[in-house]
């Protein structure tokens, strides 16, 4: 008996030699920095398209963490490391804050004022609004919706209703611009309603190792045709800087509809489908994980461009309209 008591002892021993022990830091400001660095560093996607030395920036923040500072300067510090991706998709989460990436639309025109949509050139105070779509009847009888949320659930009885009330119409405008984006599922769902047969309309890739370029073949992303409800007239989507993310994916599907005219300012991007982990002090990273591409297999990260370039102008603007939704009724009344 305590021969194969002490065999069993042994043999534990040089089972355990063998197993790799997971690398897992110490709850120190140090420790939570190397976690933090090393998710980014094997599970985000755009290192290699973006051209981020990564190490390099490990060699720069490592030198700023002291195990002695506080929770808030640490915190500011690994929001500055994370905004080094440059990527709204990023933040880092935590019980007295969220970090953001802000510089995809806050150095650029806004190109939208919600005081014009709502003026009664356009909107107007007789609008109707369900399901966070606010539709009406603009210049020449053409419809208009604008959509500022891609988290507004909607339905396909609310769309039956509001394509009804356009029925009559020579044309549709939606806009989304100022739209941040939501639900990926509404974005597709939302775009069904202008196809008339199933089409590719972009790739997905995943993660399939630590490396950069460590991923799986582009899967098709395919946009299917409405059973239903389908709207036969030229539509004009119109986008800002603002336009991101479940957005952007959005205007993606919406550059092959094919009545489809894109107008205004290039979308703020926001390609990767995000994913979340934990660092040891319980903080969590949200980070792309995804990356996602349009028909063409180009990069939709960095935004998509306007079928027509259109910004609102300053003297319009004084005068009470939108050179934007302006840019739209002409492409409808051609």
């Amino acid at each position: 008996m305590k021969k194969l008591f002490l065999f069993m002892l042994l043999l534990g021993v040089f089972l355990s030699s063998c197993i790799e022990e997971p690398d897992i830091q110490a709850n120190t400001n140090e420790g939570n920095f190397e976690a933090l660095w090393s998710i980014i560093d094997k599970k985000y996607c755009y290192l290699e398209y973006k051209n981020i030395n990564w190490d390099s920036i490990h060699t720069a923040y490592k030198n700023k963490v002291d195990n002695k500072s506080g929770y808030l300067e640490f915190y500011n510090l690994m929001a500055d490391m994370l905004a080094e991706l440059k990527d709204g998709h990023v933040n880092l989460y935590t019980g007295f804050a969220v970090s953001s990436y802000k510089k995809w639309y806050t150095d650029y025109p806004s190109n939208f004022s919600s005081d014009l949509v709502y003026s009664e050139r356009y909107l107007g105070n007789k609008h109707y609004s369900v399901s966070g779509l606010r539709y009406g009847k603009i210049s020449n009888n053409i419809g208009y919706i604008y959509y500022s949320d891609f988290s507004n659930c909607f339905s396909d009885t609310n769309m039956s209703y509001i394509f009804n009330y356009f029925k009559d119409c020579k044309g549709l405008i939606i806009d989304v611009r100022n739209n941040g984006g939501g639900y990926l599922d509404l974005s597709e769902q939302f775009a069904s309603y202008f196809f008339d047969k199933a089409t590719i309309t972009g790739y997905m890739q995943h993660k399939t190792g630590e490396g950069p370029t460590d991923f799986s073949k582009p899967q098709e992303i395919k946009t299917p045709a409405h059973k239903s409800l389908q709207w036969q007239l030229p539509v004009v989507v119109l986008t800002n800087r603002m336009s991101y993310s479940a957005t952007n994916a959005f205007v993606v599907r919406m550059k092959m509809a094919p009545k489809a005219t894109i107008v205004g300012d290039k979308t703020g991007g926001g390609g990767g489908l995000p994913f979340s982990s934990e660092i040891p002090n319980g903080w969590m990273v949200r980070f792309s994980a995804s990356p996602m591409y349009d028909a063409q297999m180009q990069h939709t990260e960095w935004g998509i461009d306007p079928d027509i370039k259109v910004d609102l102008n300053a003297a319009d603007k004084e005068n009470g309209y939108d050179t934007i939704i302006e840019k739209a009724i002409d492409v409808l009344n051609k």
